[in-house]
């Protein structure tokens, strides 16, 4: 059961290129080990836990992708297409936040959810989702960090909410900035807990959350997506694969 060492010879940069990648990146159950081997493996310092169902050879970079990749061996291949990892789940990805303990799949309110229902391990959430809303990553669908934040702010609570909210913006590749979310929040007048929403933003930096709403010629149907959002406030959003 235990993991083998790298073959002999492969410590010279020419025999690194030449020799093909041996042991994958992620292991997951019955790829090749059960998860009591998997469990053991970690448990003897083997391997390193990256999720709940998926492990890593130690020293490996935990990426998003590689957090994406693990997300997505917990959704069935036949909705995986149909849905997007989101709020906390994707802060997870990002590295924004603890692993969840259930994934937070957003459907979009244009697809079927009734067969979705009995997804199990994961809470769904049927939404309106624009193309800027969503990237393509580690073979999931994620929503995009904006559309993240967006949703974390709108609908987490503020012990879990700020902290990844903080992740987010402290991650200048993500382009999430803090006055775009004010904004984009303010200027939708009917949307649920937008109050609670503002509160989150003001602990992250109270000069940018004015006491009345911003100043828009359009305001935004609360149904509308993150795109649609920086489109009326005239702020440049783009779509992108990570």
């Amino acid at each position: 059961m235990a993991i083998p060492s790298a073959p002999p010879g492969t410590d010279h940069p020419a025999a690194a290129e030449a020799a093909p990648q041996r042991f994958p990146e992620l292991y997951v159950p019955e790829m090749p080990f059960a998860m009591p081997e998997l469990q053991a493996l970690a448990a003897d310092g083997l391997l390193d836990r990256l999720h709940h169902r998926g492990y890593t050879l130690p020293g490996v970079a935990a990426s998003p992708q590689l957090r994406a990749r693990a997300a997505a061996g917990v959704v069935p291949p036949s909705v995986r297409q149909r849905v997007v990892a989101g709020r906390m789940t994707a802060a997870w990805i990002y590295g924004c936040a603890a692993e969840p303990d259930r994934l937070a799949l957003l459907v979009d309110a244009k697809r079927r959810v009734s067969s979705l229902r009995n997804t199990r391990g994961c809470t769904l959430h049927e939404v309106k989702l624009g193309p800027f809303d969503v990237v393509s990553l580690g073979g999931l669908m994620v929503s995009s960090p904006l559309r993240t934040a967006l949703d974390i702010a709108l609908h987490v609570d503020a012990g879990r909410a700020i902290p990844a909210l903080e992740g987010l913006l402290a991650r200048p590749e993500k382009d999430v900035r803090l006055r775009l979310l004010v904004l984009a929040i303010e200027a939708t007048p009917r949307v649920p807990h937008k109050k609670a929403a503002l509160e989150k933003l003001a602990a992250l930096a109270p000069a940018l959350v004015a006491g009345g709403p911003v100043n828009v010629e359009h305001a935004v149907d609360p149904a509308d997506s993150a795109e649609n959002v920086a489109q009326v406030l005239g702020v440049t959003h783009f779509e992108g694969k990570l």
